[in-house]
């Protein structure tokens, strides 16, 4: 077979094209693997709820799902195909399964390793309890979107319960300010539903407790009564801003302060306790976090007033000795923020030997604020006492004390599991299944 010189010009754009295209891929390929190395490195291999399994014998290898996350490098090409490289930092987005031309992306709680416990909840949000939902975080839902949207479409399940309009009875009570239970609320509202909403904390539920100026990721959302909302990266402060602003705007009503403490099916419904009073209701939407009760140190003096365990205002601090006890994001962007205060003395204390749980730019964040001479690492180390004016630490074997003025412990929480059974709500473990 011979080669038709009047095809040579024709022939060497093609053959361009084709460099240029492989080179790229090459590229993007290389640092795939450098970033999923980085990942395996820091020990960053599991995700922490809903994230994307991917079918190998479906995959093109395309990168649609790569150029769609919102996050990143969560998903890249190797080999030609696509593969998870920086798992813990996904977010449950679920943009990647959606934009997979070939149905290769399924989206899954847990790995093999590493179980999730999550309560059973059908399609319309209804647990095994009858009558009793569950939309949110709590059922593995922590983006702020998929909740939004989640409270919306379990109201419209309760709407249909039989017994709803009972005279004498409140339709529905939701538990919980964040959201889900937000969203959850105005729907309520807007379908002139007879609904109480509790928030043990402040406005905002878990959202109001994120650091000063963190950044949320969200997407266009649509909320009840409001329309559609067309949030792409707002900061925690602007977000609640904009949700107090509907509050007040629609007369929305929710009860904080008001901790849930127990709930008992009974004919055609349920009777719910409070701290503040005890309640009958049709149904009921729990809209609660997953860790919404902080994990303890269970060390002498941890009761004292300058313990908290979630950072909310770093100003507060200033010109003071602080203990910042963790591992995690949280326990980071903590130790980060509060190093960038005036006059402060800030210790960062963890009992592993490197920080694998938290994602890399809070990592590097602390780096930097070490090698700035603003903030002291210690790794291998445990809280052994909190006394008035200082802590007792043991530090890789060896007893110190340190100067303090407040402890921030950011231990991360007690799944609710106790208080799901003790309801009647069956709960299970995922291993990587849907």
């Amino acid at each position: 077979m011979t080669f038709d010189p009047l095809l040579l010009p024709y022939a060497i754009p093609l053959l361009g094209i084709w460099a240029v295209y492989f080179g790229l891929r090459q590229r993007r390929e290389s640092h795939s693997r450098a970033r999923r190395a980085e990942a395996q490195a820091a020990g960053l291999t599991e995700p922490a709820s809903l994230h994307p399994h991917i079918d190998p014998v479906k995959c093109l290898g395309c990168g649609a799902c790569a150029r769609v996350c919102p996050e990143g490098d969560v998903i890249g090409l190797i080999d030609g195909q696509a593969a998870l490289l920086e798992p813990t930092s996904c977010i449950g987005h679920g943009a990647c399964k959606s934009a997979c031309p070939t149905g290769a992306i399924s989206l899954v709680f847990g790995t093999e390793t590493r179980g999730v416990e999550l309560p059973r909840v059908g399609p319309d949000f209804q647990t095994n309890v009858p009558g009793l939902f569950i939309a949110g975080e709590l059922g593995g839902m922590g983006l702020i979107r998929n909740a939004i949207e989640q409270g919306r479409q379990a109201i419209e399940s309760i709407r249909s319960l039989d017994g709803i309009g009972r005279p004498g009875v409140i339709d529905v009570i939701i538990v919980g300010g964040g959201p889900a239970g937000f969203s959850a609320s105005l729907a309520a509202l807007a379908h002139k539903l007879r609904f109480v909403t509790f928030e043990q904390d402040s406005f905002g539920g878990t959202v109001a407790h994120y650091p000063r100026g963190k950044l949320v990721m969200t997407a266009p959302a649509t909320l009840p009564i409001v329309g559609r909302v067309r949030f792409k990266e707002v900061s925690k402060e602007k977000l609640l801003a904009f949700w107090q602003r509907v509050a007040d705007k629609t007369g929305l009503r929710i009860r904080y302060g008001e901790r849930v403490e127990a709930l008992h099916r009974v004919t055609s419904g349920f009777v719910v306790e409070t701290t503040r009073g005890s309640y009958r209701c049709r149904a009921v939407l729990l809209a609660i976090g997953r860790r919404g009760t902080p994990r303890k140190l269970e060390v002498p003096g941890e009761d004292q007033p300058k313990v908290v365990y979630r950072l909310t205002d770093p100003l507060q601090y200033r010109g003071k000795h602080i203990l910042v006890v963790g591992g995690g994001d949280s326990a980071l962007e903590a130790a980060a923020e509060l190093a960038e205060q005036p006059g402060v003395t800030v210790t960062l204390s963890y009992r592993g030997e490197a920080f694998g749980r938290a994602k890399p730019k809070n990592r590097t964040r602390v780096a930097a604020a070490v090698r700035r001479g603003v903030l002291k690492v210690m790794l291998n180390s445990r809280v052994r006492a909190i006394e008035g004016s200082d802590v007792r630490l043991e530090w890789q074997g060896q007893p110190l004390r340190l100067k303090n003025d407040a402890v921030v412990v950011c231990a991360g929480g007690i799944l609710p599991t106790p208080f799901l059974k003790s309801a009647g709500i069956d709960v299970e473990t995922k291993y990587g299944t849907a």
